[in-house]
């Protein structure tokens, strides 16, 4: 019996040991629709060092936010109702190792379609994987994008 423990002991410690290079590239957002002001609102989590590797900047520097609004913009878009809506960075957040992104969309009164194109971070990790979660008056989609699948569309 003690064979046996041993034998698995050492399967277990080489199947542990394979996972230990495995690096994670993923995003996630979270899209809220906020009724009073008719606004989809994003956040998004990436990782610091992604990110700031993608971008070639420092995180801690002063042209990080504005290096991360160009990023977005190319890489995120959105249309309601088969309209274009023009996304607003309202701010990044460094914390550690992940980077809040916060954009919106205006002028949203009623959403029956969502068309989202997310391409973050896939040309440079073509492992990436982008989460995105919607939340509509109730009800929650979830979403993923990855190279060569960088554009979905949601219906409610």
């Amino acid at each position: 019996m003690k064979k046996y423990f041993n034998i698995f002991g050492v399967l277990f410690l080489f199947i542990a040991m394979s996972f230990t290079g495995l690096e994670m590239f993923s995003s996630m957002t979270k899209v809220e629709f906020v009724e009073g002001s008719k606004t989809l609102k994003f956040t998004t989590k990436l990782s610091t060092s992604h990110i700031s590797k993608a971008l070639n900047i420092d995180p801690n520097t002063t042209g990080f936010d504005a290096e991360v609004k160009k990023y977005v913009n190319a890489n995120v878009a959105i249309a309601v109702n088969g309209s274009s809506k023009v996304l607003t960075f309202t701010g990044s957040q460094v914390n550690g190792e992940s980077v809040f992104v916060y954009y919106e969309a205006s002028g949203v009164s009623d959403v029956s379609s969502l068309k989202i194109k997310n391409s973050i971070l896939t040309s440079v990790y073509p492992k990436q994987v982008n989460i995105v979660n919607i939340s509509y008056k109730g009800n929650l989609k979830t979403v993923n994008f990855q190279k060569g699948k960088e554009t979905a569309d949601v219906t409610f």
